[in-house]
């Protein structure tokens, strides 16, 4: 083992409410999202009462993906597909989208949910957002939705965002945030942790697994703090847009050179 090895074992990242060692973080997620990859877009819908829909219309209504001119999107941790196919809706015949995601089992879904039906469009492809095996400057727009937080070193990922994208490209963001109307944070907070585990078993046949995506988004950055994430990647113009009282948030930035 190098000294660069121990230095990655030594350091530590959030798994849920435990404490992990860096280097073993991604394949303890991977572990969750082999199991729910299945039943994943439909424990979205049981989870969300059907909110995720909105909020994915939301950031496809702030990415305005143009249909008369080429456009090349990024997609990262969408293995399913699901805002990817968004994309292609909304955008005309020049758009195409590379759907990123470093769990092989979440990319089959995606592929077989295409089944063909955007052609050359869309193109599914295993890779880490730390360490995207993309050219420099090579897409218009980046999404990641629920994504962000089950990535080791958020701040790598960010700077490589910003690395993909062109001069002009936007970054956004969709991810669960911090519930700030009163009332609700407590309705929230006790459907989190004692009904969504049970959905996890009953449908999914796993409830550790989202009883770790329960504890993931306690342990995301405030939306202030992440705003600071991104701004310090060298996104400029950077933008936070709280949804249903806050569940979640679009972050959104610009890289402007």
């Amino acid at each position: 083992m190098t000294v660069a090895d121990e230095g990655t074992k030594r350091e530590t990242a959030d798994f849920g409410f435990e404490t992990v060692a860096l280097n073993e973080k991604q394949g303890r997620v991977d572990g969750v999202f082999h199991s729910v990859a299945r039943r994943y877009d439909l424990m979205n819908d049981l989870m969300s009462g059907g909110l995720h829909r909105a909020w994915k219309a939301q950031l496809i209504a702030m990415l305005r993906p143009p249909k008369g001119r080429p456009f090349a999107h990024l997609d990262v941790a969408g293995g399913t597909g699901d805002v990817a196919f968004r994309v292609l809706e909304a955008g005309g015949p020049a758009t195409q989208v590379t759907v990123l995601d470093i769990n092989e089992s979440m990319l089959r879904v995606g592929a077989e949910r295409a089944a063909g039906r955007y052609g050359e469009r869309i193109a599914f492809v295993t890779g880490n957002a730390e360490t995207l095996p993309l050219p420099d400057a090579s897409f218009d727009a980046y999404t990641i939705a629920f994504g962000i937080r089950n990535v080791p070193r958020i701040e790598v990922a960010l700077a490589e965002a910003k690395r993909v994208l062109k001069p002009g490209g936007r970054f956004l963001c969709l991810e669960f945030s911090a519930v700030d109307v009163p009332l609700l944070d407590k309705i929230y907070e006790a459907y989190s942790f004692h009904v969504i585990p049970r959905i996890g078993e009953r449908v999914a046949g796993d409830a550790d697994s989202y009883r770790y995506l329960v504890e993931s988004i306690r342990k995301f950055p405030t939306r202030g703090a992440f705003a600071g994430m991104i701004e310090r990647a060298g996104f400029r113009h950077v933008t936070e847009r709280p949804l249903s009282g806050g569940i979640v948030a679009i972050h959104s930035g610009w890289k402007v050179s």
